[in-house]
């Protein structure tokens, strides 16, 4: 792979959001743009919480930028500030990739979460269906994602947060979106009365990701239900501590690498118009992380 020289025809695009150091995006997609011959870059966009956010989408079309990916916090707020949207933020109510047109400057916004979870479940073979009863930990812009491709997939979902009420936004925005969906939503106190027939557990908050490794969105007091497999949207790091959790439990546990890969290909693919190698893509986001056990900004 070939890193072209920065130029006055390098393409820009990046990731928006707080915070973005622990990110591997760049690396995945630098790794992708060069190993294509592409004379794109694609950059860190930190942007703290307040009244920034349009600014920041407006500096983004002023600068030339051709998209960015949108992270945490920012994956609802965002919405609003678009100029349009695609059926998959519609049904998701969540955005994580906008693509900026070069000759209006509009900027419209996607989701490619929900695509990229469900075909990271199926490359780890996990089949969903309408006996699958899943429990998504967490009312973010992830979880939004996960739960809309989750009952896309006929399963039965339960979100369970701290805050009951996030959760229940999501349960009525779902229903709005959706015919007939099986969904609710529970406290977090609540989490041993419905986690116990579970058969598929998906972490959806930031809890145990770098530089807090050893924290858990599992309570130790509250066992696994047997049999069920642990997905872990948290990709940094590698295993985190639910999966070593789930694993020590005899559970089958997934990490969200994946997840990561797959929705950045399709961010590639639709910037760049061309098909994303993600063979390459994974393979340099896997070694980034066990290169180095005490991850740092990229």
């Amino acid at each position: 792979m070939t890193v072209a020289t920065l130029d006055g025809q390098t393409q820009l695009v990046g990731i928006l959001g707080w915070p973005v150091a622990h990110s591997l995006s760049p690396t995945m997609h630098n790794a992708a743009f060069a190993y294509a011959g592409l004379n794109w870059r694609y950059v860190p966009l930190p942007v703290q919480p307040g009244h920034n956010l349009d600014a920041a989408l407006k500096g983004l079309v002023a600068l030339g930028f051709r998209g960015a990916n949108i992270t945490v916090p920012y994956k609802v707020d965002a919405i609003p500030l678009l100029d349009s949207i695609t059926e998959a933020v519609t049904i998701v109510g969540a955005v994580n990739t906008i693509r900026i047109d070069h000759n209006t400057g509009k900027i419209e916004g996607m989701n490619t979460d929900m695509t990229g979870f469900l075909a990271d479940l199926a490359q780890n073979r996990v089949s969903m269906g309408k006996n699958t009863r899943a429990l998504i930990l967490g009312a973010g812009g992830a979880a939004r994602a996960i739960a809309a491709g989750l009952v896309r997939s006929g399963a039965h979902v339960t979100i369970v947060n701290r805050t009951v009420t996030k959760a229940e936004a999501i349960v009525g925005f779902i229903r709005s979106s959706w015919a007939n969906p099986d969904i609710n939503a529970v406290s977090m106190e609540d989490l041993s009365m419905v986690a116990w027939d579970a058969n598929l557990i998906v972490n959806a908050t930031p809890v145990g990701m770098w530089p807090d490794t050893e924290t858990s969105p599992w309570p130790e007091r509250v066992p696994f239900p047997p049999g069920a497999v642990v997905y872990d949207s948290i990709y940094r790091p590698l295993k985190t501590k639910l999966m070593r959790q789930a694993e020590a439990a005899g559970l089958r546990a997934v990490g969200g690498l994946g997840m990561l890969v797959y929705q950045g290909a399709s961010a590639y693919e639709v910037w760049t118009g061309k098909k994303a190698p993600v063979d390459v893509m994974k393979l340099v986001c896997q070694q980034a992380l066990m290169e180095d056990s005490r991850p740092g900004p990229f």
